[in-house]
């Protein structure tokens, strides 16, 4: 390999797997212009875990779609690029995108009724997923369905394979969905809350799995949740999204840590923790603002203890102690 080559090996591995830039996904309605995302920024490194977090209808789900150009009329992506790999997605041609989801691309789904066709067996389905991107047979797609489902911890798997999903509880069918999104070693995966429907001891150990994956095969993971507790052991990354925009991103440990942004230290504080048993939990004020009628300035100033005059104009995002914070008056 000459010299030439190796460095632009190098240069390729250096560049971030996903680079979102000023992502805009509207939706238009006859009440008027939902801004479900407004302005979003995103960089995520080969084999990187990126927490997604924020309360529900903050915009979390709506990027995620975006990146895969799940996104249906009225909606549209009204401004700013996606760039995966070196290619640019919110250009894409459909036949295109098909071929990156479910291979290079995969998304495991809140509700597993989104992944799963009722009136197909597992084994069918999981065979026709790899199928659809790789050259093998039957039997050795078989076996990759079976691997899958044991590495999500379904007991059984060659029966579960003969089985249509009505015959599965709910947080069976959310583990084989997950299943078929691993089930092509993806080099990227974005999880919508996947373990909401599932107990404790099952969420961990799929916590655990997607983790070693993504460190064994060099996996990228976008992990969409309201829940701080499950990215902080799980996340290299975090990025706290409120009214369709990211408002700090940093590494876990010092987010967790120190948060700056007083939207991100109202989350930190209401999660429960032994030093909080027997008091009260801490509430922030009031309610998510409609993305139709969103307030002047900074979105969280209505329920922002710190606000001031200045919060009468949108803050921009700004580079404090090695984290991006969109705020006027971060903790410092």
């Amino acid at each position: 390999m000459d010299v030439t080559t190796m460095k632009a090996m190098t240069a390729a591995e250096c560049q971030p797997l996903l680079s979102i830039k000023g992502l805009k996904t509207h939706f238009e309605t006859r009440a008027g212009i939902v801004k479900a995302v407004d302005g979003v920024d995103i960089e995520l490194g080969r084999g990187e875990i990126l927490g997604l977090v924020g309360e529900s209808g903050s915009g979390k789900s709506i990027t995620g779609f975006s990146i895969l150009g799940l996104i249906d009329p009225p909606g549209r992506i009204a401004d700013g690029s996606i760039t995966y790999d070196g290619r640019d997605l919110v250009s894409m041609g459909e036949e295109d995108r098909r071929q990156l989801r479910g291979n290079d691309i995969a998304m495991i789904f809140q509700d597993p009724s989104m992944t799963l066709n009722p009136v197909l067996r597992i084994d069918t389905q999981m065979i026709e997923t790899v199928q659809a991107h790789a050259n093998v047979s039957t039997a050795e797609a078989r076996q990759r369905a079976r691997d899958a489902l044991v590495q999500v911890g379904i007991p059984s798997p060659d029966e579960r394979l003969k089985t249509y999903p009505y015959e599965l509880s709910g947080g069976m069918r959310q583990r084989v969905a997950i299943a078929i999104a691993l089930i092509n070693s993806p080099k990227l995966i974005i999880a919508d809350e996947p373990t909401t429907a599932l107990d404790v001891s099952i969420q961990g150990q799929i916590i655990h799995e997607v983790k070693k994956l993504c460190r064994k095969t060099g996996t990228a993971l976008i992990w969409i949740t309201h829940d701080l507790a499950v990215v902080a052991g799980l996340a290299d990354r975090i990025a706290v999204m409120y009214a369709g925009r990211i408002v700090e991103t940093g590494k876990t440990a010092d987010l967790i840590e120190r948060p700056l942004h007083p939207y991100t230290k109202g989350l930190i504080d209401s999660v429960p923790s032994h030093s909080t048993r027997g008091r009260r939990l801490h509430q922030i004020k009031g309610i998510t603002p409609s993305l139709l009628n969103l307030p002047q300035g900074c979105a969280f100033r209505e329920r922002c203890e710190k606000a001031t005059k200045e919060c009468l104009v949108a803050p921009k995002p700004t580079l404090l102690a090695g984290r991006l914070v969109r705020c006027w008056n971060p903790a410092l």
